[in-house]
C-alpha cells in the first residue's frame, strides 16, 4: 500500500469554536495562537517528520452576514500550508456556527452546504493538491454533548438523536457541495470509538445499545439508517476514529483503566470498524496529558501495529492536540502537546519524551502500512478471528 498521507503521524491543531452553556464562545485557534503562527507551527512539526495536519476554519468569523464570506481569518493558515508544503485536513465545522443561525432549522443545512462549497472553491484555487475535508467534526459526540448533556451549543437536553439527525443532514449536503466545487476532494468522517461494559447481567442489553450508538452517525452518513437524511455509501470515504484513555467505561459507572480485564484492546476496536465499513481508517485524535503522553502513544502505536499486521488499513495517526491548549471549561493549561504554548515570536518548547517516541514509532508504522496491502489480501478467516472481532 502506498502512503496515504504525506506523513504517517499527523499534527492536530485544536480548533473548537463553540459556545459553552454560559454563553462564552471559545476560539482555540486563537487561544493557542496557532492562527498567528501557522507557518512556524507547520515548520516545527516538519522537523519531527510530520507533514500532514488536522486544522480548522472558524465559520462564525468567516460568515458574519448570511452568504457573505470574509476569508481573512483562514487565508493565513491556507497559505502557510502551501508555503511549507504541509498537507492539511480541514475541519469545516468544529462545533461552532454563526450566531444568527438556528441549528434546528432547514436554513442551518442550507447555510452549511453553501459555506462548505465556498470553502472547497477557495481551497481549490489556492492550494494545488488534492484536498481533505472533515465537514462536521464528531457528529455523535456533538449530539451527546450539545443535545443530551447541554454542555456546548445548542445546550439542549434529551434532544441528542434530533441533533444527530440534523448534523447528518448538514454533513451530507456539505459533502455534495464540496464535491461539486472540487471533484478531487477526499472526505473524512470523524467520531470517537468507545467500549461500554455492563456492571450487572441485567445491564447487558443497555450497555451494548450504548456501545453500538458509536456507529449511528457513520451508518446515517452511509444511508444505512434513515436514508431520508441524505446519506449515501460514498459519503464514507476515510473514517477517522478518536480514541483517548477515557473512552471505555462501565454503563452509568466509572471509567475502565487500561490494564483491567474489561478493557478492550484498541486493535479489536479498529478491526471492528474496518469489518463494519471496509473503508481506510486513521486515528483522527489521540493523546494524554503530562507524563502520560509518551506511554499512551506507545500503547496506541503497539495496537495500530497489531492491527496493520492483521490487514486492517490504519493509514495515519493524529496526535491531538499537537500543542498545549487552554481547557474548555476553565482555561487551565492542558499539557497535551508535542509543542507547548507559543512565545511572542512563535517559538514553542518541545516535549522531549513525546518527540523521542514519535521518532521511534513513525518509521515502524510507515513500514507496516507499506506491507499491509499484501498482508490483508493474504489473510485467512482464521487470521481474522484472531482479532476477536464480535
Amino acid at each position: 500500500m502506498v502512503p496515504f498521507f504525506q506523513s504517517y503521524f499527523i499534527g492536530g491543531f485544536e480548533c473548537s469554536s463553540h459556545r459553552r452553556v454560559d454563553g462564552r464562545r471559545l476560539d482555540l485557534l486563537h487561544g493557542t495562537r496557532h492562527d498567528a503562527f501557522a507557518v512556524s507551527d507547520y515548520r516545527a512539526l516538519q522537523r519531527h517528520g510530520i507533514a500532514t495536519v488536522r486544522d480548522g476554519l472558524r465559520w462564525h468569523r468567516i460568515e458574519r452576514s448570511p452568504g457573505e464570506y470574509d476569508w481573512s481569518s483562514f487565508l493565513p493558515q491556507l497559505r502557510a500550508a502551501r508555503l511549507t508544503g504541509t498537507q492539511p485536513i480541514w475541519d469545516i465545522c468544529h462545533y461552532g456556527f454563526p450566531d444568527d443561525i438556528d441549528i434546528w432549522s432547514p436554513q442551518f443545512v442550507e447555510r452549511f452546504a453553501r459555506f462548505a462549497g465556498a470553502v472547497a472553491a477557495l481551497v481549490r484555487d489556492e492550494h494545488p493538491h488534492v484536498p481533505f475535508y472533515c465537514p462536521i467534526n464528531e457528529i455523535s459526540f456533538w449530539a451527546w454533548c450539545g443535545g443530551d448533556e447541554g454542555d456546548i451549543n445548542p445546550c439542549e437536553r434529551e434532544r441528542g438523536d434530533e441533533l444527530k439527525s440534523q448534523l447528518v443532514r448538514a454533513a451530507s449536503a456539505g459533502i455534495a457541495a464540496i464535491r461539486k466545487a472540487d471533484p478531487r476532494a477526499r472526505i473524512v468522517t470523524v467520531d470517537p470509538v468507545i467500549h461500554v461494559v455492563p456492571e450487572t447481567e441485567a445491564d447487558c442489553h443497555a450497555a451494548e445499545a450504548s456501545r453500538l450508538a458509536q456507529f449511528d452517525a457513520w451508518d446515517m452518513l452511509a444511508g444505512r439508517r434513515l436514508p431520508e437524511l441524505g446519506g449515501q455509501p460514498d459519503h464514507l470515504d476515510v473514517i477517522g476514529v478518536n480514541f483517548y484513555p477515557h473512552n471505555q467505561w462501565y454503563l452509568n459507572g466509572r471509567m475502565i483503566p487500561r490494564g483491567e480485564p474489561d478493557y478492550r484492546p484498541f486493535r479489536q476496536i479498529l478491526a471492528e470498524v474496518w469489518h463494519r465499513y471496509g473503508r481506510p481508517i486513521f486515528v483522527a485524535e489521540t493523546g494524554a496529558e503530562a507524563e502520560r503522553r509518551a506511554p499512551w502513544l506507545r500503547y496506541v502505536c503497539d495496537e495500530i501495529a497489531a492491527a496493520l499486521e492483521h490487514g486492517v488499513p490504519v493509514v495515519g495517526l493524529c496526535l491531538y492536540p499537537i500543542t498545549d491548549y487552554p481547557g474548555w471549561d476553565n482555561d487551565r493549561h492542558c499539557p497535551t502537546g508535542l509543542l507547548g504554548y507559543a512565545d511572542d515570536d512563535g517559538r514553542r518548547l518541545e516535549y522531549a519524551e513525546l518527540a523521542e517516541e514519535i521518532a521511534r514509532q513513525q518509521p515502524r508504522l510507515s513500514r507496516l502500512l507499506a506491507t499491509s496491502g499484501r498482508v490483508r489480501r493474504s489473510m485467512s478467516s482464521q487470521d481474522r478471528t484472531s482479532l476477536q472481532v464480535p
